[in-house]
């Protein structure tokens, strides 16, 4: 008979909802199912549970405790899905680290953070070296593990991956971890200034998984996922958290530069169910010669990321025909789906998000908090359980986004009498010209309609008379036969107010965009700020 502390501890932990006994429930209900699969490795339910215990494990005895930071920098592998749930699995939180960031970038969120390991792989071990070297002069040395090369590439003190593995006991772990214990620091993409650490829990992450389950209607068919998107970005726990649930199979895509013949032929191999792809991505899927005669087993495709053009939404309907396709909104401070636009309402509200998923509230207000009329439009704010506990180390910018007790977004939205929400624009990026507001997503919707457009980012600049003007950023669908500006300014004028119309046109061969797809207008405005001092400009009348 165990103890009565031991029997509290065993009933205390049975209660849990956190994130690293959801691998080991799904260990005991179906040990041999395939978990995890990237290039052709793969590993069951089983062999997930060992190795997420011996890597814990690891993990403690190098002094990795309740509320401490593990940061992950690797490419997309099975090893990065185990260092989050061993993480987890000690009551310590993942930090997860984008691996396109330049070494002084890693060396902020190592440092903001206060890591207190680093897990690396080979490809990234010259980037994490520079990191770490960075943080070692202003505070305590970070420990480090890397997975296949020579650690002794990133330094002396850096360790094998797999060694520490082999050497550890399979024993399960006795650490209690509350629901409401931190779980991520999930770091934002940066578009307007310094990335801010957003704490999600262990409660905030499974309460969205049951969100995102009751959204898509997942059914025990429901057995294979896959994505397009890194495994550092909040989506992508989105993503494999009701797969693990439900003990289906996680397909890792590799990094790198994509390429969307690959994924339409690992989407045929793997058999996926379903598949998340940023809106760009599914853009060139559906331009794949062929595409349509493949023999896919999917039940639903999703998009997300990003607000998708409707052109996008109308080729995966093409593309996809009888296929749901569902377009997740959201951010990573919400865990980060907040609407869902279902299968069936796919193509009837083709400008809109959806509606808020069951366990999210929301509200659209003005500036003082007052709701704003049906049609109107006002910036979305939210609450309930998914909600993050804040900014790490930032109180007063936590307290700034929980004015009045709602987390406020910086997504300008209206509301249509169904209840379905639009997107308009992102409030730091309104344009307001000679005191109107000009919301970039109408302008940009309209542009994105003209045939030689292939995208568009609508951006303000300043203006000596109006004080702001828009500037149109485009990438022709064909660059020997861009748009002229007078093509573009005819097709406003139709569509559009004057006042909306852009000032200027400018044409580049692709927007930037960062880890989530969102084109990054903080970068336009400093390349295009200035006409006449960068880029090609095309001035209208």
């Amino acid at each position: 008979m165990p103890s009565e502390t031991a029997a509290a501890r065993l009933l205390a932990a049975a209660r849990r909802m956190s994130l690293g006994e959801q691998l080991a429930r799904a260990a005991r209900r179906t040990p041999s199912q395939v978990a995890f699969r990237c290039e052709g490795h793969e590993i069951d339910f089983a062999e997930a549970e060992d190795r997420v215990t011996r890597l814990a494990r690891a993990l403690s005895e190098r002094g990795v405790g309740y509320g401490d930071r593990v940061a992950v920098l690797m490419m997309n592998r099975i090893e990065v899905i185990e260092s989050y749930l061993a993480a987890c699995r000690l009551g310590a939180m993942a930090v997860p680290v984008n691996f396109r960031l330049a070494a002084d970038e890693v060396a902020y969120i190592l440092e903001d953070s206060g890591a207190r390991i680093l897990v690396v792989d080979s490809e990234l071990a010259t980037l994490a070296a520079a990191a770490r070297g960075r943080v070692a002069h202003r505070g305590p040395p970070i420990g480090c593990v890397m997975v296949g090369g020579a650690p002794e590439q990133v330094g002396d003190d850096c360790e094998d991956y797999e060694a520490l593995i082999g050497a550890s006991s399979p024993a399960p772990l006795e650490v209690d971890v509350a629901e409401s214990a931190p779980a991520f620091i999930m770091y934002t993409s940066g578009t307007t200034g310094r990335p801010k650490g957003a704490v999600l829990s262990h409660y905030n992450l499974m309460m969205n998984t049951f969100n995102m389950m009751s959204a898509m209607s997942m059914e025990s068919e429901d057995r294979v996922w896959l994505s397009g998107l890194p495994l550092f970005h909040v989506g992508c726990l989105d993503g494999f958290l009701p797969y693990l649930m439900v003990g289906g199979a996680s397909v890792i895509l590799p990094s790198g530069q994509f390429d969307p013949l690959s994924a339409v032929e690992s989407l045929v191999r793997e058999e996926a169910t379903a598949c998340l792809f940023v809106p760009a991505q599914w853009q060139a899927i559906c331009a794949v010669p062929g595409v349509k005669e493949r023999a896919f087993k999917l039940r639903r495709i999703l998009t997300g990321g990003s607000i998708a053009p409707p052109s996008v939404i109308r080729a995966m309907a093409d593309t996809f025909p009888g296929t749901p396709i569902y377009n997740g909104f959201g951010q990573t401070e919400m865990s980060a789906v907040t609407c869902v636009l279902r299968g069936e309402d796919a193509i009837r509200k083709i400008h809109s998000v959806g509606r808020p998923v069951v366990n999210v509230e929301v509200r659209l207000v003005d500036d003082q908090m007052a709701d704003v009329a049906q049609g109107e439009v006002g910036e979305i704010v939210y609450r309930g359980p998914t909600v993050m506990q804040g900014y790490w180390g930032r109180p007063a910018e936590t307290e700034e986004a929980f004015t009045g007790g709602w987390f406020h977004s910086g997504d300008l939205c209206r509301m249509d009498e169904e209840g379905y929400i639009a997107v308009v624009d992102r409030k730091k990026d309104m344009i307001i010209s000679g005191g109107e507001n000009i919301y970039c997503a109408e302008v940009e919707a309209v542009i994105e309609g003209h045939v030689k457009v292939r995208e568009v980012a609508l951006i303000g600049v300043f203006d000596p008379r109006w004080g702001e003007t828009p500037v149109a950023v485009i990438v022709p669908a064909d660059s020997a036969d861009p748009p002229t500006g007078d093509e573009i300014i005819a097709y406003c004028k139709e569509r559009l107010a004057s006042y909306k119309k852009p000032s200027a046109v400018v044409m580049v061969d692709e927007l930037p965009r960062n880890a989530s797809g969102k084109v990054m207008k903080t970068d336009l405005r400093e390349r295009f700020g200035r006409p006449g001092e960068a880029g090609s400009w095309v001035h209208l009348p």
